[in-house]
């Protein structure tokens, strides 16, 4: 089990693996070893969120996810295949709390009236300086 959060939890069955060659390091393996991993996860079908739990989760890692609501995370990092499987778990797991993370609301607030004379004195400080240089004249 994969826990995502208190109640939200992800069972191991509904993660695929995929390894291919990576790109990473690896000296002579990399040609060789299978050690890059990409965990995939079908968010659309999964029995672990409830429909706005998956929504929210497709709605803000739309940029991984395919169009049947899978998504996608790789990584290549290590030089064996079993730490880039548990860094890519990792990776999933940090991206899908994110996503279901409560925004919160921006209340409004108004402009202080100290602030708003404080700007209008200092274009007005700012006004007379200019006028002050204009008005000079000089004598030869």
């Amino acid at each position: 089990m994969i826990r995502i959060s208190k109640g939200i939890s992800i069972a191991e069955d509904e993660l695929v693996f995929k390894f291919s060659r990576g790109s990473g390091p690896g000296g002579q393996n990399v040609n060789k070893v299978n050690t890059r991993v990409t965990v995939l996860l079908d968010t659309a079908n999964s029995r672990s969120f409830s429909d706005e739990q998956k929504k929210q989760i497709l709605k803000r890692l739309a940029s991984r996810a395919d169009k049947n609501g899978v998504i996608r995370v790789v990584s290549q990092r290590y030089r064996t295949q079993k730490a880039n499987r548990r860094a890519a778990v990792e990776r999933l797991e940090e991206l899908l709390r994110e996503a279901l993370k409560k925004k919160k609301v921006r209340k409004k607030t108004k402009v202080p009236e100290a602030a708003k004379r404080k700007r209008l004195e200092k274009k007005k400080q700012r006004g007379f300086l200019k006028r002050q240089r204009a008005e000079k004249s000089f004598e030869f």
